[in-house]
């Protein structure tokens, strides 16, 4: 892969896709780091998101006099509370995957125990099932859910 393609796979999903070398045993000590990075830096981004919402609402704090104004900032603001306590969970679940890494029980299914794979640890680094387990449990609650 040419430099350029790597800049580019880089730029659009935030890292450079992981290349295994030749009789590297999986959750090696590198693919480890590779993926400590990128979780470092997803916390990094969801707290950055954290702060700018508590600068938005500290700036457009306002005390509308008129009640449909009051009550489209207050909604403003309720969903955006709502999205920054869906990404605090989000936040706790990468603290706990970093602990996993830490611990080398990174990587495997938590049902099954099969390794989940790096490229889909890639596009899903929380993840802790296998494909094959993870579409039992959606089945499942689909039909819990009816």
């Amino acid at each position: 892969m040419s430099t350029q393609t790597k800049q580019q796979q880089q730029s659009l999903s935030g890292f450079i896709p992981y290349v295994e070398t030749e009789g590297e045993k999986y959750m090696s000590n590198p693919m480890r780091q590779h993926f400590t990075r990128i979780l470092q830096k997803w916390k990094q981004n969801l707290m950055q998101e954290v702060d700018r919402t508590v600068d938005h609402m500290k700036d457009e704090a306002a005390n509308f006099p008129d009640p449909a104004d009051r009550a489209s900032q207050e909604e403003e603001f309720a969903l955006e509370l709502r999205a920054r306590d869906r990404e605090r969970k989000l936040i706790k679940k990468i603290d706990k995957t970093l602990q996993l890494i830490e611990n080398e029980e990174y990587g495997w299914c938590e049902s099954c125990d099969v390794e989940i794979g790096i490229r889909r640890l890639e596009a899903r680094p929380t993840a802790d099932l296998c494909v094959d387990c993870k579409t039992l449990a959606e089945i499942k609650e689909k039909q819990v859910g009816k």
